[in-house]
């Protein structure tokens, strides 16, 4: 096991970003593809895949890259410790919320009047279906990015925390692979036509891998504010979309106790691996 991770350690950071975020699509394929075994899920297990994949985000945010951001922060002369993961933080927000802002889409559960974007066109709702968790995914992918561009050379530590957020990442894929491909089934789609829309929303992950991996390992001054960014746009997404999503229907102590077991699941991952 050292031995890999030494040799791992010492591969571009790119490419293990792309290798790490390419596990990532294929995990949402394999959630897209329970459409050809079912037509439908009931919506106690949707509202809880949602909260389940919502504490991991959370926790993700938080023990893989605000911490890190923290205490990387602590090693800059002439900078408050504060500054670097509380600028990031925000502007991750501010720059997801601008994307959410612009771009046509549509959450699941709301019929079309309720579409958003401040950009109009004329798209069909499983289009604009497809946007919303499109937008999701990108900061998921520039998360597992920033993170192996965090790691040094022979920092396997580093290492072994960007492979747990990978981890982290592809298991709440797989709930987010059936909440796409699913409702899309039932808005009349067929089986191929959903799976094939359901995995696609997550293929901006490996190019937010790559574009994250890359920024911080030719920019390395922007580490710390490139992982609270990344945390920013992460909790963006959890409180406008997964939340709201999983708390809409008549199981929210289920949603919630979802969040509580994917929280849970994470900080395991990201303890017990770093």
């Amino acid at each position: 096991m050292n031995f890999l991770l030494s040799g791992l350690s010492g591969s571009s950071p790119v490419l293990l970003a792309f290798i790490a975020t390419l596990f990532t699509w294929f995990v949402t394929l394999l959630g897209s593809a329970v459409v050809f075994f079912k037509k439908d899920m009931s919506r106690k297990v949707l509202d809880a895949s949602l909260g389940f994949a919502a504490g991991i985000m959370i926790s993700a945010s938080f023990w893989s890259l605000l911490l890190p951001s923290v205490e990387m922060a602590r090693g800059m002369q002439g900078i408050p410790v504060w500054f670097p993961p509380v600028l990031g933080f925000v502007v991750g927000g501010v720059f997801l919320r601008l994307i959410d802002f612009l771009t046509p889409h549509l959450h699941l559960f709301l019929p079309e009047e309720k579409k958003e974007g401040v950009i109009r066109a004329g798209l069909k709702k499983t289009t604009l279906l497809i946007l919303a968790i499109t937008i999701h995914n990108f900061p998921e992918g520039l998360a597992v990015g920033v993170a192996f561009g965090a790691v040094g050379k022979g920092n396997e530590e580093a290492l072994l925390g960007a492979f747990a957020l990978a981890l982290g990442i592809g298991i709440q894929n797989f709930p987010e692979g059936m909440a796409v491909s699913l409702p899309l089934r039932r808005e009349g789609l067929s089986p191929l036509k959903s799976f094939f829309f359901g995995q696609l929303s997550a293929v901006v992950e490996p190019l937010g891998g790559i574009l994250g991996a890359w920024l911080v390992s030719v920019f390395h001054y922007l580490l710390p504010y490139a992982l609270s960014f990344a945390a920013g746009a992460m909790i963006f997404v959890v409180v406008e979309e997964l939340v709201p999503e999983s708390q809409a229907g008549d199981h929210s102590d289920i949603a919630t106790m979802g969040v509580i077991l994917g929280f849970a699941l994470m900080m395991l991952l990201d303890v017990a691996f770093s």
